[in-house]
């Protein structure tokens, strides 16, 4: 038999560390499991602005899905969503190019450009909505005291909480994951990504577009109002100057770099920039905690897939959980949390891998390797088996 719930004294039966997209996400989707849940974060997220935030996400098939589940994508839509629906690679070293159009799998879009702000606001109205989830803000983790089967959080201004399962989705710089005693392997990129929004003289035709350049990747991702999100990737030395620039001057290299395929740059808002390394813990979980998003892994963010895993690790967690419940199983055990790692950290490396791969492969400035890769992506984009996997996968169909 499992055990019961905790009782109200005890206050909750799942703990989530971490109120952003991750840990909102998470809750939400173990809020049909029945059980008391709660979720703690340091600060409120800021309030929707009439101005495009400066972080956004490219949110793909299997997110919507989870979204939709919850009843929280109607909530982004009201506020600003920006749909996709092609999305045009190029190496500027050659002439290699790839074409990915929804029209070639029946679908009226690739996916949507969200402000994680928009995410995050979304899921939070949910939580705030849910008899069963409470939102414990501001607070902030002291320390965990854990046995098998109860886990005692103290928060720092001496208010204690209990649960069976704690579950880390507290970032980069997890609080969680320090406490648990596990070590993020870490690799520096030793580059740092501009992000901010454009305006350009040329329409972005509801396109993503992403120029490989030996200094690194440059994308373009299309706004609803017609703006544009960039995040472009630079060695660390050299960000430092195009900050320092003034907007004309920065509005000048960018329309460089990016070959001038949507026109001049009319306007740009304030810049922003973020390091750039790829990480992985190789234990997601132990007896009653579990890691879930930036907390257990971080990549590239070329391929606009961050985001999405973090999802998915939410989704996948509460599947697991509400499974065992609905089998009568101990649902916060160390082996029913192990399906979770099992399932998800296999995944979650393999794109790991490959955008390091990606990322050295298009920074490789030897003629031979430069032939090979352009050669590699006008096959693709011939190809339409190959080129329906690459879409499939990267909108999360598969």
């Amino acid at each position: 038999m499992s055990e019961p719930a905790i009782s109200d004294l005890a206050q909750y039966d799942i703990l989530v560390v971490g109120g952003g997209i991750n840990g909102l996400a998470s809750a939400c989707a173990l809020e049909p499991s029945g059980l008391r849940i709660g979720v703690v974060d340091q600060r409120e997220p800021e309030p929707f602005d009439e101005d495009y935030a400066l972080r956004v996400s490219a949110i793909n098939r299997a997110s919507l899905k989870l979204f939709n589940s919850v009843g929280v994508f109607e909530d982004m839509r009201a506020m600003r969503v920006s749909p996709f629906r092609q999305m045009h690679v190029w190496d500027s070293s050659g002439v290699g190019q790839i074409h990915f159009d929804s029209a070639e799998l029946g679908l009226d879009t690739l996916g949507y450009i969200i402000e994680n702000n928009v995410i995050q606001l979304a899921l939070l109205e949910k939580v705030s909505k849910s008899a069963a989830i409470d939102w414990i803000c501001p607070a902030e983790i002291e320390t965990i005291h854990a046995d098998e089967t109860l886990k005692q959080v103290v928060l720092s201004d001496g208010r204690i909480l209990q649960a069976r399962l704690v579950v880390g989705a507290d970032g980069a710089q997890s609080r969680v994951r320090e406490l648990m005693g596990i070590e993020m392997h870490r690799t520096s990129y030793q580059q740092k990504a501009i992000v901010c929004t454009v305006k350009t003289e040329y329409e972005h035709e509801a396109t993503a577009w992403q120029c490989f350049m030996p200094s690194g990747p440059l994308a373009f991702l299309p706004l609803a109002d017609g703006s544009s999100s960039i995040v472009w990737s630079l060695d660390e030395d050299r960000v430092e100057d195009m900050l320092a620039l003034d907007d004309d001057s920065f509005a000048r290299e960018l329309e460089q770099a990016f070959e001038y395929r949507l026109g001049a740059i009319s306007s740009v808002s304030a810049r922003a920039a973020f390091p750039l390394s790829h990480a992985h813990v190789d234990q997601y979980v132990q007896p009653g905690m579990a890691l879930i998003g930036d907390a257990a892994h971080n990549i590239h963010p070329l391929a606009g897939q961050g985001a999405n895993l973090g999802i998915m690790d939410a989704a996948c967690l509460a599947d697991v959980v509400i499974q065992a419940l609905r089998a009568d199983r101990q649902w916060f055990a160390l082996h029913t949390l192990r399906k979770y790692e099992r399932a998800r950290k296999g995944d979650n490396r393999l794109m790991e891998s490959s955008m390091t791969g990606f990322k050295t492969l298009f920074g490789n400035t030897n003629p031979v390797l430069v032939g090979l890769r352009n050669t590699g992506l006008l096959l693709a984009d011939r190809i339409t088996p190959i080129k329906d996997q690459f879409m499939r996968h990267a909108m999360g169909l598969n």
